[in-house]
């Protein structure tokens, strides 16, 4: 029986191994402290209405399945969010039904299946989706798929035609986007994991990859889209530099056919982008304490604004990275980041040599965030390692693993951010385990230098960004 036993922790010692042998170092030094990120130029023009639009019927993914496959399993969930007409009006609010290339109705998912979440059990349109779970292994799904397109049209069928692009990079993707964290996303790799089978000339998949892919799935928190309009740069290590029309464009890597598909949709993503510069946060729902929040704000103009900004009649945003060694948050995502081969990838493709243009330039560090509607985005950090903004300001209650209970109404409006349990061990549905690498909950200690009066004073300011 010990033989087993120790073959047994031998084989989880070679899968454990196995797992994190593609981690970078989690150490980077650098000569700078903190770097203010200038502004590029922006398309100019764009209709919100029209990115409005575009959004919830447009056909930036460029392929899917066929609706006549879906519409039955779908059928029960219409769309009861985004108000929707026609056939749109019939699927769930973070799927797009929309004609292929060769005009075969398929359907796919859109923005908000990220960039929406349930809050007090309605549907904040903005709000990064803190609920997402991609801990399943999305390769029997792909599979799956590819049969039942086989069975029920054949290959050689124009549903198969405009199916063909979306299955080639759902299953490219499916095997790199798997988290071992619930609640976090893993939208960086999953661009990385379909750019790595398109051409960079012009977009067409090329059948094998073009560079090693990790193994280990690094995730992170879901940033909110309202916050895009005071930002110079995109994502959390900055990368994302020039254009937000080709920046914001790049979950059509799942499924646009060419570069010529994607030069069509970026036009209508200058219309999407002026559609996010009127996009506000929602207000924070009850009363707070003028005379609290006040002494708050000046805590927060004191120890705070030269990272996040000044709020108010006269607001401003630095746009500033902090490196590493001074923020002190897990490092693993932004390390991985500086040497990541979508970099190169991205600056040598179409994206990165046509017009508008925009190139990738990640920092060793992590952009301080503006803070507009902080109040609603918990969880906070990078990687949604702390549970509420009390917790944030305060890293020795921090928990080490905290379970929530996965209902959009149990928020705890004291501490801002969700309620939970702490617990001993890992396990449940919405455990979040800070001990796993790239979720680590250190880090950002500044608040740890306030009273517990003051702490509460800048909570209450925070509350009414």
């Amino acid at each position: 029986m010990k033989k087993v036993y120790f073959l047994l922790a031998a084989a989880l010692v070679a899968v454990a191994c196995q797992t994190y042998r593609d981690l970078p170092a989690p150490a980077y030094q650098t000569s700078w402290k903190t770097k203010v990120i200038p502004p590029s130029p922006q398309s100019p023009g764009g209709d919100p209405e029209k990115g409005w639009d575009y959004l919830i019927y447009g056909d930036y993914i460029g392929s899917g399945v066929p609706f006549a496959l879906l519409e039955k399993r779908i059928a029960k969930s219409p769309d009861t969010v985004l108000q929707r007409m026609g056939t749109n009006a019939q699927v769930p609010y973070a799927l797009n039904v929309f004609p292929a290339k060769n005009g075969t109705l398929v359907g796919n998912g859109n923005c908000f299946t990220c960039h929406a979440s349930a809050f007090e059990g309605k549907i904040i349109l903005g709000l990064g989706n803190s609920f997402s779970d991609y801990r399943r292994n999305l390769k029997p799904l792909g599979k799956g798929l590819r049969f039942a397109m086989k069975l029920a049209y054949g290959k050689t069928s124009p549903e198969w035609e405009a199916f063909e692009d979306f299955d080639h990079y759902f299953n490219a993707m499916a095997p790199h986007i798997r988290t071992n964290q619930p609640g976090v996303n893993p939208a960086a790799h999953l661009a990385e994991a379909c750019t790595a089978y398109r051409d960079p000339t012009d977009l067409t998949y090329t059948g094998a990859p073009l560079y090693p892919l990790p193994s280990y799935t690094i995730a992170t928190d879901v940033p909110p889209l309202w916050n895009v309009q005071k930002k110079n740069a995109l994502y959390y290590t900055a990368v994302g530099r020039g254009d937000f029309s080709k920046l914001l464009f790049q979950a059509s890597v799942l499924g646009i056919p060419d570069s010529a598909a994607a030069r069509k949709s970026v036009e209508h993503f200058k219309d999407v982008v002026a559609w996010l510069r009127t996009l506000e946060p929602p207000a924070f729902p009850y009363p707070t304490d003028p005379g609290l929040a006040a002494s708050g704000k000046a805590l927060f103009e004191a120890h705070c604004s030269s990272c996040h900004g000044v709020y108010g009649a006269t607001e401003s945003y630095p746009n500033k990275v902090v490196a590493l060694d001074v923020i002190r948050t897990d490092p693993y995502y932004a390390t991985y980041a500086v040497q990541a081969p979508i970099v190169s990838w991205y600056n040598q493709s179409w994206f990165g040599t046509s017009l508008p243009q925009s190139r990738f330039e990640p920092e060793a560090g992590y952009i301080a965030p503006p803070l507009d509607g902080v109040w609603a985005t918990a969880p906070y950090l990078h990687n949604g390692s702390v549970p509420t903004l009390d917790d944030l300001l305060n890293s020795s209650q921090r928990p080490n693993r905290w379970e929530r209970s996965g209902d959009s109404r149990d928020y705890d409006y004291e501490k801002v951010g969700w309620k939970y349990k702490a617990k001993n061990r890992s396990g449940g549905k919405w455990t979040y385990d800070t001990s796993i690498p790239g979720y680590a909950n250190s880090g950002h200690y500044f608040g740890d230098k306030l009273s517990g009066a003051e702490r509460k004073a800048l909570i209450e300011y925070l509350k009414t960004l």
